[in-house]
């Protein structure tokens, strides 16, 4: 049974510029993890990933109905990529199944994230 539904969009590029001016964005927002695959990638493919992210993390605190925040925070939701290279979120407190759509286009990237109850 569906328990949330968020989305999110994010211009790539306002990702890209805060990065810029804030380094430390990154590890704000990225789990360690995260911040390996990142760290693998290069050029636009890399704030993609960046942008993805950010986005997958504020569609689920959507549909976990917190938003970010002392109930939520960026580091409590970790999405990799499985074998196949799909997002999926490998950490997450919500005691059921998160679902997770990235997609990209040009400088805009929009997620949907569903969660369900067990």
């Amino acid at each position: 049974m569906l328990y949330g539904l968020g989305n999110d969009i994010q211009s790539i590029s306002q990702i890209r510029a805060v990065v810029e001016r804030q380094p430390s964005f990154v590890s704000k927002i990225l789990t360690v993890k995260e911040q390996n695959q990142f760290e693998k990638l290069n050029g636009k493919r890399a704030w993609e990933f960046l942008a993805g992210r950010f986005s997958a993390k504020e569609a689920y605190s959507k549909a976990f109905g917190t938003g970010i925040g002392s109930q939520l925070t960026w580091h409590d939701m970790e999405v990799l990529n499985n074998e196949q290279g799909k997002p999926t979120f490998t950490q997450q407190p919500f005691n059921g199944i998160a679902l997770v759509s990235i997609s990209h286009s040009v400088d805009m990237v929009a997620t949907v994230v569903t969660l369900e109850n067990k």
